[in-house]
């Protein structure tokens, strides 16, 4: 079975990021939603998580979300997964939602709300998207370290909302189509 999840969908800032997971041993007994677990929890069963399953990573950027929208971003970053951890057609896939963005020539692909809370292959891919965007996202601490990405890892918390009135909006790294950020009363283009 193939566990598709992702992370960053309603981001203001930073790529959206679909995991396709498949395990190749059992699963450690910890593996959960990963927005259940803290953020050190969730590192400590990712690099347990590495040596029982095999990722596919399918890494959409702002650009790309700004030209294309969130759906088609959507299908676009899970058809990177799938393929790049070269899943066949025929295999079972559970993807954690209720819209399907798995391209048609895959044939058994099952959606189900809440399917990173309860499908443990989905949790996987739950927790190790989770992990590698805010890696990601905290690596761009050391070039912007006005706007806090290593806290809010893109989201639109109160913090980050005030660092886009002081500093404005980053090119290739702020999502500029997004509607939230829209309406936020911006600083200069950065």
């Amino acid at each position: 079975m193939v566990g598709v999840d992702e992370v960053g969908r309603g981001c203001l800032a930073g790529p959206l990021l679909v995991v396709a997971a498949k395990a190749f041993s059992d699963l450690p007994q910890a593996v959960a939603d990963s927005k259940s677990l803290s953020r050190s929890q969730r590192e400590q069963i990712f690099e347990e998580l590495v040596k029982f399953c095999r990722f596919g990573e399918g890494w959409v950027s702002c650009n790309e979300i700004d030209t294309r929208g969130l759906a088609a971003a959507m299908r676009l970053g899970v058809s990177r997964a799938l393929r790049a951890l070269a899943v066949d057609k025929n295999e079972q896939i559970v993807v954690d939602g209720s819209v399907n963005y798995a391209p048609k020539t895959y044939r058994a692909v099952e959606l189900l709300v809440g399917a990173d809370g309860r499908i443990p292959i989905v949790s996987a891919a739950s927790i190790y998207a989770k992990v590698k965007r805010d890696r990601y996202m905290t690596r761009l601490k050391s070039r912007y370290p006005q706007y806090g990405f290593e806290s809010h890892v893109g989201y639109g918390t109160p913090a980050h909302k005030e660092a886009l009135r002081s500093y404005g909006i980053l090119k290739n790294i702020h999502r500029v189509s997004f509607r939230p950020l829209r309406l936020i009363d911006q600083g200069p283009q950065a």
